[in-house]
C-alpha cells in the first residue's frame, strides 16, 4: 500500500484501493444481482515497461472499473479482494495460502474506476521442505505472464500482460 501524507493517502484502504465508500452506493448496490455486478466489472493490468533485466523490480498498475451506470457492491468469498500472479503462481510464489471463508465487499460508484500500483520484486519464492530451505530465485530469461484479478472465485474479472526478462 502506498504511503504518504495528505488526502489521497488517507483514502487508501488496506488493500491498496482508493477508499471512496458511499453509504448511498452501499445501499443501492445491495439490489443489483451479483452475476450482473460481476459482468459489469473489468480489470486491466499494465507494467511500467515491457522488458526487464534479471532481478529488476516490476512495477504494475491494476485498474478495476465498474461499467454499470449505477453503484454496486461486489462480494468476495474471502477477505482477499484482489490478487496477482506471475506465470499462474499467486504473488510469484509456490507457497500454499489458506484463507478462511470470511466474505467482504468492494463498493463502486456508478462508472467508477479504482486504480492502484504494486511492485513485484522480480524473484520467485520457492518454499522449502524438511531438506531444503525456502529461497528466492530469479525466473528464467524469456517471456512471462503477469496477471491481476478480482478474487471472486472461478468467474472472476481478470487481465494479463506479458513481460520479457533478459540477462
Amino acid at each position: 500500500m502506498p504511503s504518504g501524507n495528505g488526502p489521497a493517502a488517507e483514502r487508501q484502504d488496506r488493500y491498496g484501493f482508493d477508499d471512496t465508500k458511499s453509504p448511498i452506493a452501499e445501499a443501492l448496490g445491495k439490489f443489483v444481482p451479483q452475476p450482473l455486478v460481476r459482468r459489469g466489472l473489468s480489470v486491466t493490468v499494465e507494467t511500467d515497461r515491457e522488458r526487464y533485466a534479471l532481478g529488476d523490480a516490476v512495477e504494475f498498475t491494476v485498474t478495476v472499473t465498474n461499467h454499470l451506470p449505477l453503484p454496486v457492491a461486489v462480494e468476495t468469498p474471502t477477505r482477499r479482494l484482489w490478487g496477482w500472479t506471475v506465470d499462474g503462481e499467486l504473488e510469484a510464489s509456490n507457497e500454499q495460502i489458506y484463507l478462511p471463508p470470511s466474505p467482504t465487499k468492494l463498493s463502486f460508484r456508478a462508472n467508477e474506476s479504482k486504480t492502484f500500483t504494486q511492485t513485484w520484486n522480480g524473484l520467485l519464492k520457492r518454499v522449502g521442505d524438511d531438506d531444503t530451505p525456502t529461497r528466492w530465485v530469479e525466473p528464467a530469461p524469456g517471456t512471462h505472464e503477469l496477471a491481476a484479478f478480482l478474487a471472486l472465485g472461478d468467474d472472476r474479472p481478470e487481465d494479463a500482460t506479458e513481460i520479457r526478462i533478459e540477462r
